[in-house]
């Protein structure tokens, strides 16, 4: 069977716009000699759809676009997601549902049995689940449909199953004889190579082809890397679908698997996902242009230079900003990148308005030394510099912060925090430089000296951030084990790490949960981001 996989960016709540890409790809499809068209998980919904779900309207657009579709269905099958009405007067309200459409009308529906619940996924509080799936006949094959997370409970794969049934295993048991997954799975850095494995594990277990489609986009903090591929009875890879980007993957089920993934290095990926991520996110909330303060550090310019891989650098703006504490190559860096990405750049010094603040200031702060209110105020001052430009131009605010600093705290509410999307606030400072790394690989993108350079704040004389943390390699590792693994301090004092400042940086992590709270939404990248997939009480006692 000709089976195409239509690897589509749809936008959440858009149900008319999402019913038109569908139909565009299944016209394409069918143009290539397709008996079969696959469309990703809720495809005509958009994933997530969050508390969409709640309003009966958007519910009943999708029942209305899915008749639409099905009219419009002919020899081809089209395989789609929607969500579904619940019929039945007990359980939730709606299905994650896909319809298998034929000769202008819905022959089968088919619902998820798996409710993710856990990190960014919070299905149960929407979704009934399918009790059964049986098996879909369509053109002389029985086609096993599993909707996402049902491929990801394989017996033979995990150690420890979250969930008591197998979908996949249940469909091959009632008489399935190809497998065929829609699904909506964020991306990860690792997760690409975890998926893969799952899907021709099933297929060698049960000797049957497996045909996974595959959402891509960005949708608030999440990132769909697409990557969609087909693989025959034995595992072998039938067809692999472009990552980050749009596609029409044609497969014929009854091939001998030839094909192969491309090798690239993850920080690839994570360079794409990131562009990806900031470009999805400014065009579903309609803004045109970005604009980014620009310190002449690594953060800031690795920022730009996704931002301007994402949206063209003629619609970003540098804002270089400096204070009595930059130094003449901050401020000649800002320019040396703004030049290398061809982005525009203008210069706001803060001195007056510091100034200005310190004096309206000087009653209550007479007496006091200065300290980190001082500091404070410079990045609250080029905060709300870059918000005035932001409301006065449209453009969407891109904060610089990283995973490192946000982490510890070593950032400022209503400054260097300040803007409409944390676009690297999910990456350590390490894979900042990796990026800024990979960035430069062909030409010079990030001036040579942003890399070389000490990281600085540039809040007071002489400042560096080793002033108040461990060096960065050592900080992201314990980061990393903290945030990402989920190890305590005694595990992490167990890998070497001195135990007074594994308790330390712990502290520190804890209490800036307020900060975080108040942060922009950050572009997911890792397992476990800042954000809607960690929930941490701000108010909380000691335990440790």
């Amino acid at each position: 069977m000709r089976v195409a996989l239509a690897q589509l960016d749809p936008v959440v709540g858009d149900v008319r716009g999402n019913l038109e890409r569908v139909r565009a790809a299944y016209k394409a499809a069918v143009a290539q000699g397709a008996e079969l068209v696959m469309t990703p998980e809720l495809a005509l919904a958009g994933y997530p759809p969050r508390d969409l779900l709640e309003q009966p309207d958007f519910v009943r657009a999708n029942r209305q676009a899915l008749a639409a579709l099905a009219k419009q269905t002919r020899a081809a099958g089209l395989l789609v997601g929607f969500v579904e009405a619940n019929p039945a007067p007990r359980g939730r309200a709606v299905f994650n549902s896909a319809a298998l459409l034929h000769q202008g009308k819905v022959t089968a529906t088919r619902r998820k049995t798996l409710l993710p619940t856990y990190d960014v996924f919070d299905e149960v509080r929407h979704f009934e689940p399918a009790r059964e799936n049986a098996p879909v006949r369509f053109k002389g094959r029985r086609l096993g449909i599993t909707i996402c997370e049902d491929a990801w409970n394989d017996e033979a794969f995990w150690g420890k199953r979250l969930y008591q049934d197998d979908p996949v295993a249940r469909q091959v048991k009632a008489g399935a004889e190809l497998l065929l997954n829609v699904s909506a799975s964020p991306f990860e850095t690792g997760k690409l190579a975890f998926r893969r494995g799952i899907v021709a594990g099933h297929a060698r277990r049960h000797g049957l082809p497996f045909l996974y489609c595959a959402q891509v986009g960005g949708n608030d903090e999440l990132v769909f890397d697409g990557y969609s591929f087909a693989v025959d009875a034995r595992g072998r890879t039938l067809a692999a679908g472009r990552g980050f980007a749009e596609d029409l993957i044609m497969v014929d089920t009854d091939a001998p698997g030839r094909a192969s993934f491309p090798e690239r290095p993850p920080v690839a990926d994570l360079h794409d996902a990131l562009v990806l991520g900031i470009r999805d996110y400014a065009a579903k909330c309609s803004f045109k242009s970005a604009l980014i303060g620009l310190s002449g550090g690594i953060d800031s310019a690795v920022t730009c230079a996704l931002a301007a891989a994402a949206l063209g650098p003629e619609k970003v703006l540098g804002v270089s900003m400096p204070s009595m504490y930059s130094s003449p190559g901050s401020v000649s860096d800002a320019e040396a990148l703004a030049v290398n990405l061809g982005a525009r750049l203008i210069s706001l010094p803060i001195k007056g308005p510091y100034d200005a603040l310190m004096r309206a200031l000087a009653g209550p702060f007479k007496g006091t030394a200065s300290g980190l209110p001082e500091q404070n105020l410079q990045a609250r001052i080029r905060g709300n510099l870059l918000m005035a430009l932001s409301n006065k131009s449209g453009s969407l605010l891109l904060s610089t912060g990283n995973k490192s600093e946000l982490a510890v705290g070593y950032c400022t509410l209503y400054g260097d925090m300040s803007g409409g999307l944390a676009a690297i606030a999910d990456v350590f400072k390490t894979d900042v430089y990796a990026l800024a790394r990979y960035m430069n690989r062909e030409r010079a993108v990030i001036p040579q000296d942003s890399i070389d350079k000490a990281p600085s704040a540039e809040l007071k004389p002489d400042q560096k951030d080793q002033d108040d943390l461990p060096p960065y390699d050592q900080l992201d590792r314990i980061l990393r084990l903290y945030i990402e693994e989920g190890k305590d301090a005694a595990a992490i004092v167990k890998t070497g790490e001195p135990a007074a400042l594994v308790r330390d940086l712990l502290d520190r992590v804890d209490r800036a949960e307020y900060k975080r709270r108040q942060a922009p939404p950050v572009l997911r990248v890792s397992p476990k981001a800042f954000g809607v997939g960690r929930r941490m009480p701000i108010a909380r006692g000691p335990h440790r």
